[in-house]
C-alpha cells in the first residue's frame, strides 16, 4: 500500500482529526517555538488535517501558509476544515516530499509534524527543504517514531508503509548533510496525557505504569531544529 491510500483511507473514516487531538499535546510546543513573524510564509510538510498551519495563523499571523500531503483526502478534508475556520490565506497542495512544488528561497519556515518519518527518502527530503527555505530559514522537524523511543518501534506492525526510525544523532547528521544547520534538539514531553495509578497496571496497551511514563513523560516528541 502507498503512503497516498493509506492515509487517504484515515482521511475517510475520520482519523485525521483523532491524529490531530493526539499530537496536539506536543505539537502546540513546536509551534510556539517557531520564530515566525507576521507576514512569513510557512510549509507544513505532511499536513494532515492542515492544524499545524491554523494555529500558526491564530497565533503568529503568518502571511502565507501552504499544508503538503501525498494524501488527496487528507488535503480535501484540510481544505475544508480550514474554510470553516475562515482562513484564507492557506492552501493545500497534494505532492511528495521529495519534489516540493516551490521556488528556491520562497519559504520563510518549514514544520513537519508526526510526518517526516513517512518520506520514502528523507535524505532528498531533506534537501529539498534546504532548496526552498530562505536563508536564515528554519525547518521544526518533529517525531515520536525514533530509535531512542522503544515503545515505538512496534507501530511499524501496525502501518502498511515503510517507515524510517533514525536516532536523534542520525537527524543531526542527515540535516547537516542536506546544509541545514542544527540549532537545537531536545524532547518535548507530553505532560497531558493522563496516567493512571500504578495499580491500574498491566492495561492492553501497557505492562507497567513506568513504561507509560517513560513513554510520554520522558521520550515524548524529537524536535530537530535546522536553520538554513
Amino acid at each position: 500500500m502507498s503512503v497516498s491510500d493509506e492515509f487517504d483511507a484515515w482521511a475517510a473514516d475520520g482519523r485525521d482529526k483523532g491524529m490531530e487531538e493526539r499530537h496536539w499535546h506536543t505539537a502546540k510546543h513546536v509551534l510556539s517555538r517557531m520564530p515566525v513573524e507576521a507576514g512569513d510564509t510557512v510549509l507544513d510538510l505532511g499536513t494532515g488535517s492542515g492544524y499545524p498551519l491554523r494555529a500558526l495563523a491564530d497565533t503568529k499571523d503568518i502571511g502565507r501558509g501552504y499544508g503538503l500531503d501525498g494524501a488527496p483526502e487528507m488535503a480535501r478534508n484540510a481544505r475544508e476544515y480550514t474554510r470553516e475556520a475562515g482562513h484564507d490565506n492557506i492552501g493545500f497542495v497534494v505532492g511528495e516530499f521529495g519534489s516540493l512544488p516551490f521556488e528556491e528561497n520562497s519559504i520563510d519556515h518549514v514544520v513537519t509534524m508526526e510526518a517526516f518519518y513517512y518520506s520514502s527518502d528523507p535524505h532528498e527530503t531533506l534537501r529539498e527543504v534546504a532548496r526552498v527555505l530562505r536563508p536564515g530559514g528554519t525547518l521544526h522537524c518533529a517525531v515520536n517514531y525514533y530509535e531512542e523511543n522503544v515503545h515505538s518501534h512496534e507501530w511499524q506492525e501496525n502501518i502498511a508503509i515503510d517507515m524510517t526510525r533514525w536516532d536523534a544523532g542520525e537527524y543531526r547528521s542527515a540535516f547537516r548533510e542536506a546544509g541545514l544547520a542544527v540549532a537545537t534538539q531536545d524532547n518535548i514531553a507530553d505532560g497531558e496525557i493522563e496516567i493512571p495509578p500504578a495499580a491500574h497496571f498491566p492495561t492492553d496497551d501497557w505492562e507497567s505504569r513506568e513504561a507509560m511514563v517513560e513513554r510520554y513523560r520522558t521520550y515524548g516528541t524529537l524536535l530537530t531544529v535546522g536553520v538554513a
